[in-house]
């Protein structure tokens, strides 16, 4: 997989994929990140990228031309399954989604920053929108790094153990049940029973109906799904 992430800010948002299963995936040939300054293209001795809104209001916008040309010269090299605009005005992320997108061979992410980007942009380019929470952030950086972590850990190889990821919350709409390691016994706290019994058939079911119940209790909503 290949993602191509256009900001405003790239110091902002590389750290995260130079450590852990983000800097492994890469080291392993698995997903190759590239970042792209968006002042580079801007418009002008002084590079401009940004302007005040049409109709008056509070906050700059990212004009279209500097994004067009980044995109459009993305897009002359190769082709990209999506272009996705990170914004809070958007479908949320979901587990589905980011399984969805772990499939995909080359992606475009586009960080929103200030009151975001001119509306041709999203008309023009933008395949999908997608939204980490109903707030906002100063920018899209760390949005667009937690979809990255989210997609690029479902990529086979890139987990030590692939049926890890299976497991997880919200694969089943459900939430996962709770996990125990050593000791067994720790301040009047025990790991219960079944988990130590070595017969993996109650284990599944037990953690099927903790799941189940745990669902139930904290998230009602996916069970709706």
């Amino acid at each position: 997989m290949r993602i191509d992430i256009i900001t405003v800010s790239p110091e902002l948002i590389q750290s995260p994929f130079e450590h852990s299963i983000l800097k492994r995936a890469q080291d392993k040939g698995l997903v190759s990140v590239h970042f792209h300054n968006l002042r580079d293209y801007g418009l002008g001795s002084y590079k401009q990228i940004d302007d005040t809104q049409f109709g008056g209001g509070a906050g700059m916008v990212l004009m279209l031309e500097p994004i067009d040309t980044c995109i459009s010269e993305l897009k002359s090299q190769r082709d990209y399954d999506e272009v996705i605009y990170m914004t809070p005005d958007a479908k949320t992320l979901n587990q589905g989604t980011a399984n969805t997108l772990s499939l995909k061979e080359n992606i475009i992410i586009l960080t929103g920053h200030y009151k975001g980007v001119d509306q041709r942009v999203r008309d023009l380019f933008v395949t999908k929108e997608i939204s980490i929470g109903d707030y906002v952030l100063s920018g899209g950086e760390l949005a667009a790094a937690v979809l990255c972590d989210a997609v690029i850990r479902l990529i086979p190889g890139v987990l030590g153990d692939e049926t890890s990821a299976l497991t997880d919350s919200f694969q089943d709409n459900l939430l996962s049940p709770p996990v125990y390691t050593r000791p067994a016994s720790y301040k009047g706290l025990t790991v219960p029973e079944v988990l130590r019994s070595g017969n993996f058939p109650k284990i599944d079911a037990w953690r099927a109906d903790q799941a189940y119940e745990r669902t139930k209790n904290i998230r009602p909503d996916l069970l709706d799904d």
